[in-house]
């Protein structure tokens, strides 16, 4: 359930959710006063939330005749995790080689930390985790530039990469990828690094294709 008050971000999350796993359809209308009524809002957030919702690709806004949920390809789709992998890759090697020694402290004991939520099962909070995991990485290369792009492209995929958790299994296999990503950078190794980043955006690609191609319904949570 959405509570009253929503905010615009929680909008995002909770539309993008929904046309992610399915319940909602390339083609079908979004109409602002329904999605006011449904968010206990007025329509100026509706109307800001579908504007980051077309920047991100997933829903189509048509002059004079409102918005509709957009047509995702998987080649387009595939094209954006490609360019991540690319990206995480370049942040995970120069984190090796330009973290301080803090930062790698603190990104290896929130990650020793996070396998207690691999152990409860908690997908939420680990979803939380793993976005302040990548976000490390990002500033951890000390670049502006990288990091200000790799941010970009990542809240543009950032519904795909959530729907992995909902699959049986994804949790442990993401802390597994992740731990080969921080041992590396511990170790100062900028191509293992990279290549495990790499690996492991590669990996989510695959694993949230599958996931937006399934006809189940999410079990983990009403996403709305």
């Amino acid at each position: 359930m959405v509570r009253s008050g929503t905010t615009v971000d929680q909008m995002v999350r909770a539309i993008a959710d929904r046309i992610v796993t399915g319940y909602l359809h390339p083609g079908e209308k979004l109409d602002e006063g329904s999605l006011a009524a449904r968010f206990d809002v007025s329509r100026t957030p509706v109307r800001e939330a579908l504007g980051q919702l077309s920047a991100m690709g997933l829903v189509e806004r048509r002059p004079n005749r409102g918005a509709i949920v957009a047509v995702i390809t998987q080649e387009h789709l595939a094209s954006m995790f490609e360019s991540m992998a690319e990206l995480e890759a370049i942040c995970a090697r120069f984190s090796a080689e330009r973290m301080t020694g803090a930062e790698r402290r603190s990104l290896e004991m929130e990650h020793q930390a996070s396998a207690r939520l691999v152990q409860l099962g908690a997908e939420e909070d680990y979803e939380y985790f793993n976005t302040d995991f990548h976000s490390r990485l990002y500033r951890g290369a000390h670049n502006t530039h990288i990091h200000d792009l790799t941010v970009t492209t990542r809240s543009r995929l950032a519904p795909f990469r959530r729907a992995q958790f909902m699959l049986p299994g994804r949790l442990a296999k993401s802390w597994q990828e992740h731990d080969m990503i921080v041992t590396a950078i511990m170790r100062g190794d900028g191509v293992g690094a990279g290549k495990a980043a790499r690996d492991h955006v590669s990996i989510v690609s695959e694993a949230s294709a599958v996931f937006a191609a399934d006809d189940r319904k999410p079990t983990r949570r009403d996403v709305a």
